[in-house]
């Protein structure tokens, strides 16, 4: 969770132990998801769904094969509450920084930080609510970043630059 890693330095008491958080962090989610993946592909084989979850729909094949199907969908909505909070924490600091900058720190308005968590947590349950297929949310935010990575942030830079050039020649 790359956006959380400036928030997670500012919580630190020693904030030059970021590195060792940050490679202890990876670590432990590279081996997580390695063993996940390589179990689940010994289990499915070349049946696996792109849903994975739907995979746990039809019996095993293994001994207490309902129990690990409820396990695992326990499991995945477990890892889904304890997410919510590290990724929206960002989301909510730089929302309000953009909406408003000159404002005192959110952690001190108790209005402002209830109103803008309330209005954030309704749009993402509509978002989710209405959006048919995950897929659509992938490809709408692969087709934006692509364009804007390709195409307005070169052009937005050379624009920012090029006016501070054709000063600095001027001047000349």
């Amino acid at each position: 969770v790359c956006s959380a890693v400036h928030t997670i330095e500012n919580e630190l008491e020693d904030p030059t132990k970021i590195r060792k958080v940050v490679q202890a962090s990876l670590a432990l989610c590279s081996s997580v998801y390695i063993m996940i993946s390589f179990f689940g592909f010994l289990l499915f084989g070349d049946s696996t769904l792109d849903d994975v979850l739907a995979n746990f729909n039809t019996d095993l094949g293994i001994p207490y094969s309902s129990v690990l199907n409820d396990v695992i969908r326990v499991s995945y909505a477990l890892h889904l509450m304890l997410v919510f909070p590290v990724l929206f924490y960002p989301l909510r600091s730089n929302i309000d920084e953009l909406l408003f900058p000159s404002a005192r720190d959110l952690a001190l308005d108790t209005r402002r930080f209830i109103l803008l968590t309330i209005a954030l947590i309704c749009m993402i349950f509509l978002g989710a609510d209405f959006v048919p297929s995950i897929w659509d949310a992938f490809q709408f935010t692969g087709a934006t970043s692509a364009v804007c990575l390709g195409f307005i942030f070169p052009a937005a830079i050379a624009l920012r630059f090029s006016a501070s050039v054709t000063n600095f020649l001027q001047s000349r």
